[in-house]
């Protein structure tokens, strides 16, 4: 398979599923049902949420400065403001696009070589990457029990326990393989743990280590805050359990960073996770909606005029 033909599956396959699960999602559930959800929906806390939804951008911006100051680069701040929203918007149509177009931002009106700009994006996705199991973790040890309990109900103790053992076997296979092959599988899986393990260490050696550490555990508290404030919006929700928030929280994050932008996937994610704890489908499924629709807004207008105001904004300085 040559590299144009790699290049057309990642982006097609993604708009694939979102095609197919959009399909499944309007055929399944009637519009009729969620529709009212929209209009009893309490707009207050969804404009709070999307607030959260802001400044975690805006903290972004500001943390990927701290990355670019070690290699003698002082970008702008509006600069990383726009490039951070058109990073958004290129996601929701071709996946990583945006990341792209966001290194790019800065070879043209910074004159950061692209490579670099690139190279401290991955080193951020590293960083994300880290606190969403670090959620995760909390997760599996605040929920363990009921975790244990729905899968006991779909699988027995044994097998469990042998799924777990077989797991463990195949990570040590898996690991001794790819410290030992000389394939080119093993070695571009090598050469990524690398970059990945030199992303986190670069973090780590920075002049502002801290504050970027505080500004990456700030944009993922912002995340929960804006999913968790938004379930208010919805009658039907009031009262729900932190566990069920935060199993939601993560299936949602794992739809939006697998697919562009989560379109249609999302809305499925929050409603079967919160199947999990009994919450009645049609509340959850217009909560998805809800969540994902207020913060696509958000990045469709204000990547929009980002595009726009962007060579303005450098023309006039």
């Amino acid at each position: 398979m040559n590299i144009v033909s790699k290049k057309l599956l990642r982006i097609a396959i993604p708009l694939l599923l979102a095609v197919f699960f959009g399909w499944y999602t309007f055929s399944s559930i009637p519009l009729n049902d969620v529709i009212p959800y929209f209009k009893t929906a309490n707009y207050w806390w969804i404009g709070i949420g999307v607030f959260c939804g802001f400044l975690s951008h805006l903290s972004r911006a500001y943390r990927w400065q701290y990355q670019l100051e070690p290699m003698n680069y002082s970008v702008r701040f509006p600069n990383s403001v726009m490039a951070i929203f058109i990073t958004y918007l290129a996601n929701l149509g071709i996946p990583r696009s945006g990341e792209v177009l966001r290194a790019a931002v800065l070879t043209n009106y910074e004159d950061v070589p692209f490579e670099k700009g690139f190279g401290t994006i991955v080193g951020e996705r590293v960083a994300d990457f880290l606190i969403l199991m670090l959620i995760v973790g909390i997760t599996l040890v605040l929920q363990f029990d009921f975790i244990y309990s729905v899968l006991e109900k779909s699988f027995q103790p044994v097998k469990i326990l042998m799924a777990g053992i077989a797991g463990l076997v195949f990570l040590t296979l898996l690991i001794v393989f790819l410290k030992r092959s000389q394939s080119k599988i093993a070695l571009k899986v090598r050469v990524f743990i690398r970059g990945l393990m030199e992303g986190v260490s670069s973090i780590l050696r920075m002049r502002h280590k801290w504050a970027y550490i505080f500004h990456t555990l700030f944009i993922w508290t912002m995340y929960l805050l804006m999913f968790y404030l938004t379930t208010f919006a919805v009658e039907d929700l009031n009262g729900i359990s932190i566990g069920a928030v935060l199993i939601a929280f993560i299936a949602g994050s794992f739809t939006i960073a697998a697919t562009n932008g989560g379109v249609f996937v999302y809305p499925l994610a929050i409603a079967a996770a919160f199947e999990m704890f009994d919450i009645p489908e049609n509340p959850s499924i217009a909560f998805g909606w809800i969540m994902w629709s207020s913060q696509t807004l958000m990045i469709l207008i204000l990547g929009s005029l980002s595009f726009l105001f962007l060579p303005i904004y450098n023309r006039i300085k």
